[in-house]
């Protein structure tokens, strides 16, 4: 059998801890070390208790030196951490997005190319079975083709910090946008040639935009059009719309 994957995993919120979970589970992985800025604060699931815990991404990755590191920490760190561990030899698992600006991206490409190291990005529209279905479906429905997409969350309860904190790493038009751009590209198998976007601050107590939309043309005539907002103020009005038109009928999910 082959040597266990040893993974270091950063980020313990919701995705974090599936992640976790999957590796305690998976008899291909070795956890050695959780790791959160918050880790003092954290609630630490039944079957995750005994790891090593750390609060400092740089003590984590001296002691445990591990093969892979999973980060799923908030967006504004995701660059830094990704960067660090690559150049501690060890391959990369992230969350998207891959950073929150067009240069930290390009750094982390170029750090896994000059170091030779696996880089992956969880883009889990691209596995999700519905998804899949849904993307199938589209790509039969001609050219070009109509997407509109939209993903409207009214932040109360548990949600509003983890949104808010969300929105202080980047604006929600990108944090959710990246996903459902790729699944454009999917559908219709064409290059974008043109981007717009425009933005709204609604939220007081929130660092950045917490409002956008965004529209896409392609290579081959289609568009695509993705709005996202994020807040206590946001409609549950038509805040869930995945529809796709062609000239040969529509599918929505």
């Amino acid at each position: 059998m082959a040597d266990k994957v040893k993974v270091l995993v950063v980020g313990l919120g919701n995705m974090g801890r599936s992640h976790a979970s999957a590796y305690h589970r998976n008899p291909g992985f070795e956890i050695v070390g959780l790791m959160s800025r918050s880790i003092k604060s954290a609630t630490i699931p039944d079957e995750l208790k005994g790891y090593p815990l750390f609060e400092d991404f740089d003590a984590a990755l001296l002691a445990t030196k591990p093969n892979a590191v999973s980060i799923n920490s908030w967006p504004n760190s995701h660059a830094e951490y990704a960067i660090k561990a690559m150049e501690a030899s060890a391959h990369v698992f992230m969350e998207k997005p891959i950073a929150t600006n067009n240069e930290d991206a390009e750094r982390v490409v170029a750090t896994a190319r000059a170091k030779n190291r696996k880089l992956v990005l969880g883009y889990i529209l691209r596995v999700h079975p519905s998804w899949m279905k849904f993307t199938e479906l589209a790509q039969t429905l001609g050219k070009p083709l109509v997407m509109r997409l939209n993903l409207n969350q009214q932040s109360g309860g548990p949600t509003y910090d983890w949104h808010k904190n969300l929105i202080d790493s980047l604006p929600p038009i990108v944090d959710c946008g990246v996903h459902y751009v790729d699944v454009m590209c999917q559908m219709t198998g064409a290059k974008p040639v043109r981007v717009h976007g425009i933005g709204a601050k609604l939220w007081a107590e929130a660092d950045k935009q917490n409002y956008g939309h965004l529209h896409v043309e392609f290579d081959d005539g289609s568009v695509g059009w993705y709005e996202a907002g994020w807040g206590p103020m946001m409609s549950e009005v038509a805040y869930f719309v995945k529809d796709v038109v062609g000239p040969k009928g529509a599918v929505s999910i």
